[in-house]
């Protein structure tokens, strides 16, 4: 049985491992390696330091975005 890839794996991947991840967030490699997913504390420090979304790393807790319905009705000033 293959591990899923995570977005977390995907985060530490950006920032060039589990221990730079970790040094870019303020915790250590061995927090973050008892994990099973990313603490609602820490999603916001993993996205700025990687780029990896909050909705793919929590998507529980950060729904995706819809973008703005667009206007039909057009008024004439």
């Amino acid at each position: 049985m293959t591990k899923r890839f995570t977005a977390l794996d995907r985060a530490a991947a950006i920032a060039g491992g589990w221990g730079k991840l970790a040094g870019y967030i303020g915790v250590t490699p061995q927090a973050i390696s008892q994990w099973k997913r990313v603490p609602t504390a820490r999603v916001l420090a993993v996205e700025r330091a990687t780029g990896v979304s909050r909705h793919d790393l929590r998507p529980d807790i950060y729904p995706r975005e819809e973008s703005a319905p667009l206007r039909t009705d057009q008024q004439v000033a």
